[in-house]
């Protein structure tokens, strides 16, 4: 078992590396934009920052393998006793229009279970780091979920991205039914609504389209602040995850799973 403390150290001492790199192509304005096999962007500014991190953690953790959005997987990922989960830039849509909603985001997983993450949002101006059991802190100050919000009506709901639920008819229609019931509704998508959830201000979060890089850290602050992430299912977070419902109590989180796999909308 490692040192969790030193690995949220050595995870901050990463992402301080990463903003580094991002601060230093944003003030020069000079990056070159590719596109991957499956049509998402990717930037020199990724790549360098990937780069970046890898060195530190390397260096303060190097028993552990690296699972980075760049690099990739390797043949030791799925087994691994100490893993690390990086994307450097988390919604680089966002970073290339010059919107605060990109972040860099690192966790560690022990035996396959998400113990440390750190979500670092520089141009939002917050940082959230996680330790499993331990706690959550937002820039520094400890946070918690609004654990007493236990129904859809009282609830406030943040949705992410929707592409793959939006083309099953059924499932739409589902999630329009929660729409209708929650109390408030926003789309702030990315690190911002799980931050917001950890902290009071989000009580319930839904995306159908994700991959555990964007995720790791961010289930680690969610399960550490005391609310409850799976996938849309109700399955467990693992690597290959693809979607995400989160909730600042456990009877939030059911009556929202019920609705959404019901055959018929709750109206």
């Amino acid at each position: 078992m490692p040192d969790l403390q030193a690995a949220m150290v050595a995870a901050q001492k990463a992402v301080d590396a990463a903003e580094q790199v991002i601060e230093s192509y944003l003030g020069s304005g000079d990056w070159q934009v590719t596109l991957k096999s499956d049509d998402s962007p990717v930037t020199e500014v990724d790549v360098a920052a990937e780069e970046a991190i890898s060195a530190v953690l390397r260096a303060e953790l190097p028993e552990a393998v690296f699972f980075g959005e760049e690099t990739g997987k390797s043949d030791a990922t799925e087994t691994a006793a100490l893993l690390w989960l990086v994307d450097p830039i988390d919604g680089t849509k966002s970073f290339i229009r010059g919107m605060p909603f990109y972040s860099t985001q690192i966790a560690l997983a022990v035996d396959q279970r998400l113990s440390v993450g750190v979500s670092n949002a520089p141009a939002y101006g917050e940082r959230l780091v996680a330790i499993a059991d331990e706690g959550v802190w937002l820039n520094g100050k400890a946070v918690q979920v609004r654990g007493s919000v236990e129904k859809i009506e009282d609830a406030f709901l943040s949705s992410g991205n929707l592409t793959s639920l939006a083309k099953d008819a059924a499932a739409w229609q589902r999630y329009g039914a929660l729409v209708s019931r929650a109390r408030r509704v926003r789309g702030y998508g990315d690190f911002c609504h799980y931050h917001q959830l950890c902290c009071g201000q989000t009580d319930l979060i839904v995306e159908s389209d994700v991959n555990i890089l964007d995720i790791a850290a961010l289930t680690v602050g969610v399960r550490a602040a005391g609310g409850l992430i799976t996938d849309l299912k109700g399955d467990a977070i693992t690597q290959d995850t693809t979607s995400v419902l989160a909730a600042c109590s456990p009877a939030l989180h059911a009556q929202t799973l019920q609705l959404l796999q019901s055959c018929e909308s709750d109206q």
